[in-house]
């Protein structure tokens, strides 16, 4: 089995202030988190960047001193994060069997996790992280009063990361393209085509960061952990 990777490391990050995946968490840059544990991973053979064109040099360098062997190309990233994977997924050859999809903004994926996603994609042709739903959920009407409440224990949010046949995932993107559809994720795309994707336990620990407060969590958690690799 040959499994490539991408990394979804496009966006501005107005919210923080600049590009977070270039942000310090733990005295090294967010996506550097990602990278190492890439190539430390014997099961992947080569990974893809996906960044903002004027980013290209900054992630040069991140993949010379974290993932001096496996990366492959760096890529410009698109107007949407689907856009921006499309755009890596376009780059990779030779084709793969497999393709794995993660969030440069969730530096702390663990061995345990990725391996167990790598597992299920192979059983099962498509498999994403998932941690089971801690609150309850409420659906809202247009004036903010609830509609109804949804049943918890069914309730998964999903995470990366994402690991499907190449095929299927070219073949998701391409239909998603044609329809003019654009998914929250990567397995929705998948799931259009009517393909079954395995839910795999996660780690509540491989936070997207998205706001300062989820920076400074991080940062905490690096903290705590001594900056080490989970």
């Amino acid at each position: 089995m040959t499994l490539s990777a991408i990394l979804a490391a496009a966006g501005r990050g107005d919210r923080l202030g600049g590009p977070k995946q270039l942000l310090d968490v733990g005295g090294r840059p967010m996506a550097a988190w990602s990278l190492e544990l890439f190539e430390r991973t014997p099961a992947i053979d080569g990974i893809y960047i996906a960044c903002d064109d004027d980013q290209r040099a900054s992630f040069e360098g991140i993949a010379h001193t974290f993932s001096p062997t496996k990366v492959r190309a760096i890529v410009p990233g698109g107007a949407t994060r689907q856009a921006s994977v499309f755009a890596a997924l376009s780059g990779v050859a030779p084709a793969p069997d497999y393709v794995l999809v993660h969030d440069g903004a969730r530096p702390f994926l663990s061995r345990d996790v990725l391996e167990r996603v790598v597992a299920a994609a192979r059983r099962s042709g498509a498999a994403i992280a998932a941690v089971p739903v801690k609150d309850t959920i409420k659906i809202a009407r247009p004036d903010n009063l609830v509609e109804r409440t949804l049943e918890r224990d069914r309730l998964w949010a999903a995470q990366t990361p994402q690991i499907f046949k190449y095929e299927l995932l070219v073949a998701a993107h391409a239909k998603a393209i044609a329809d003019g559809n654009t998914g929250t994720d990567d397995a929705s795309l998948v799931e259009r085509l009517g393909a079954p994707v395995e839910l795999v336990l996660g780690s509540y620990d491989n936070i997207k960061i998205t706001t300062p407060e989820d920076l400074e969590a991080a940062r905490q958690f690096a903290l705590q952990s001594s900056g080490a690799l989970p």
